[in-house]
């Protein structure tokens, strides 16, 4: 017989049996697709040895006005901002001040110190850092340490050596800053007294919860060359990029700047405040420290009247103005309704609005996770809703809580737990509103939904979708393969980016039997094709100011993580020691006609390029294996196979010079062809290899 090509439809398919989906690819692990043929993907390496602390779940790219480019990295344990493949830590001060009275007691020989702090308010895992500190038991401990509660009066922290005596003290000047707490880096469902529903289980054993502890996810923004960045449940935090990346960034409602305050002689007449804010009218304020004028009072709330530039009157409670009968200076301590509770957030391109998704309302530090607040239109400092200004607020109806938004052209979209609305900008007097998209509708995590040539594209919770005007399911061929082996339990580690050189979207997921991601599923939107494999990554950005897209690994043995570049070589570099990509593809089973005869193959014809591969540095020339499988039948298994390398032999100038021909004996009713590749430096994209066979009788 005349030879045969072997041509696979573009895509892999495990909807159906291997038999089924004969024409096409069936498994593959790091390979993609360029105008239907399959190559290996591109290598990796980090872009520096310096790592961070915890399990990294948000990345956010943006250039200074002093052409900086910054990265945030928000993890479990704390947030930094990469800067020269440095992380700087950020993590915002939940509190500090001076502690009890020689606070320290040490055990000789042992690291472990106990501290002393009456109603410490952390938690096992929080970061703490000491100054002022005096020596006890030959040790210094003016550092920052992780704790482990003992009580709410106590922890313990663990010291670099060993106490050299049994001792306690440390002295009366002892100051402990705390940062906020850190978050779980896996879901833990919650076990014990009350965790289950009332009188579930016998009585004495813990029963599972329903819920758990969700794990530590953040959304971050940049706001011009500034960055606000929140933890899901957790306050607005932003950081001041003209205060350099050693300046950790604050609670957004305590940056109310400084004021003076300016009576009049004349009875009644309002006092004048002037502010080193810009504010707008009716925002409501507190004041703190400094001098404040008689007829002010710290902690009490008032609402700015009369705006004027950076000078404004104020109103009480009561609504009336508010006189003075001195002079005096102080701060605004409080910017009293922006919100501390925040599930995510946005700054919308549309006049740059702070808009908080599942937040508390005004007056309450309750979250409703249904609840959408914006400031006022180019304010992060006014919340108040007024007549004046564009701060407002609504409730979605259909879902229990908002997971994320996604910001694309001309609206925003919001995702709920069942449901998807469209959020867009009308301006006054309505300023913001909202219309249901579609219904009984699913998203699996916060980071699971991304915008691809101007189309949204997300996991649900059993299948995938796609926005582009229209609500609709995305037809995938790998959806039982990836749902019907996932570990839901972890479902909020899911994430998803997008890899703009190559028109793909990449979802990374936790197998049903991980509790991290170790798997991805890709999907190629310009051939509308799929396909599939095995890598560990807990969050991914493809931003357009980094030459590479950016992926973050986690090390659970140290418990720290770095940032790889991706696309990056031919190598797997995610270590300072090279290793080779372990890639393969195989094909569905295929068979002379409807495979009456068996099939008698006894000559392989390769055909694929080496374009950008380099001999290893043992001059080992790049290589494939190119291996056929034949199959009684298609329920017998493998009965027979075949396999030889193909190598790179020279560099082409007109044509690639490659192993022309193998030789071998394989016999099988269906075939089953594969190529993989182990070898350092190897790139390969897959032609259209040919094959000598012939009929070789029924049985």
């Amino acid at each position: 017989m005349p030879l045969q090509k072997i041509l696979f439809k573009p895509g892999v398919n495990k909807e159906n049996t291997r038999y089924t989906t004969e024409g096409g690819w069936y498994e593959c692990d790091k390979i993609r697709f360029r105008q239907g043929n399959p190559e290996i993907i591109g290598g990796w390496q980090q872009i520096s040895a310096n790592t961070f602390l915890g399990v990294c779940r948000s990345l956010w790219n943006w250039v200074t006005l002093q052409n900086f480019n910054l990265v945030g990295v928000g993890t479990n344990l704390k947030f930094y901002i990469e800067k020269g493949g440095a992380y700087n830590d950020i993590t915002p001060i939940r509190a500090s001040s001076t502690i009890n009275n020689d606070p320290f007691s040490t055990t000789n020989a042992s690291r472990v110190v106990t501290v002393t702090d009456t109603a410490h308010g952390g938690a096992t895992g929080d970061f703490v850092t000491f100054s002022g500190a005096t020596a006890v038991g030959g040790l210094t401990l003016n550092n920052e340490y992780q704790i482990t509660v003992l009580t709410a009066n106590t922890y313990t922290i663990t010291a670099a050596t060993a106490a050299s005596s049994t001792a306690t003290g440390g002295g009366a000047s002892v100051v402990a800053t705390y940062q906020i707490g850190v978050g779980p880096a896996i879901e833990v469902a919650l076990t014990g007294w009350g965790a289950g529903a009332w009188g579930a289980g016998p009585w004495g054993v813990g029963t599972p919860s329903t819920t758990e502890t969700a794990i530590r996810l953040w959304s971050q923004v940049n706001y011009g060359e500034d960055l606000i960045y929140n933890p899901r449940g957790g306050g607005l935090y932003y950081w001041d990029a003209t205060n350099g990346v050693t300046t950790r960034g604050v609670n957004l409602n305590t940056l109310g700047g400084t004021v003076s305050f300016t009576n009049s002689s004349a009875t009644g007449v309002p006092t004048v405040v002037t502010s080193t804010i810009l504010y707008t009218e009716n925002a409501a304020i507190q004041f703190s420290g400094g001098s404040l004028p008689t007829g002010v009072s710290a902690a009490t709330t008032y609402y700015v009247f009369n705006v004027d530039g950076l000078t404004f009157n104020l109103l009480n409670s009561a609504g009336t103005e508010v006189s003075t009968t001195s002079t005096g200076t102080g701060s605004v301590s409080l910017i009293v309704d922006v919100p501390t509770a925040v599930n995510t957030f946005t700054v919308s391109d549309a006049s740059r609005f702070v808009i908080a998704f599942g937040c508390n309302d005004y007056g309450s530090s309750v979250l409703d996770p249904m609840l959408i607040r914006w400031s006022a239109q180019d304010d992060i400092y006014n919340w108040t809703p007024d007549p004046t200004n564009q701060a407002g607020f609504t409730r979605l109806s259909h879902g229990s809580q908002i997971v994320t938004s996604v910001q694309t052209r001309q609206e925003i979209v919001v995702f709920t737990d069942s449901s998807v609305y469209s959020f867009q900008y009308l301006g006054p007097p309505y300023v913001w509103a909202t219309q249901l998209l579609g219904d009984n509708i699913s998203i699996v995590s916060q980071n699971a939904a991304i915008v691809a040539s101007g189309v949204i594209y997300w996991m649900g919770v059993d299948k995938f979708y796609a926005y582009d005007g229209r609500v609709q399911t995305l037809n995938c061929d790998l959806r039982r393969y990836v749902f019907q082996d996932f570990n839901q339990s972890q479902a909020n580690q899911v994430l998803c980016g997008t890899n703009e050189g190559f028109n793909e979207v990449w979802w990374f997921y936790p197998s049903a039997n991980s509790t991290a991601n170790d798997r991805y599923v890709i999907y190629n939107y310009l051939e509308k094709i799929w396909y599939y494999g095995t890598m560990s990554r807990t969050a991914w950005l493809d931003s357009g100011l980094r030459t590479f897209p950016l992926a973050a690994s986690y090390d659970p043995d140290t418990q720290t993580g770095l940032l790889i570049d991706h696309e990056s070589g031919l190598n797997d570099n995610a270590t300072e020691t090279t290793a080779a990509i372990n890639a393969y593809i195989s094909s569905s089973e295929f068979d002379i006609g409807d495979g009456h005869n068996f099939g008698f193959v006894w000559r392989v014809l390769p055909d694929l390029t080496f374009e950008d591969s380099t001999n290893s540095p043992a001059g080992v020339a790049p290589s494939v294996t190119m291996t056929l499988y034949g199959l009684a039948n298609s329920g017998s298994g493998v009965t027979s196979s075949a396999n030889q390398p193909v190598a790179k032999s020279s560099t082409y100038v007109i044509t690639e010079q490659f192993t022309g021909q193998i030789y071998t004996r394989m016999r099988g009713r269906q075939m089953i062809f594969k190529i993989d590749s182990n070898q350092i430096n190897t790139a390969w994209q897959l032609g259209a290899p040919r094959i000598d066979i012939r009929p070789d009788g029924r049985r």
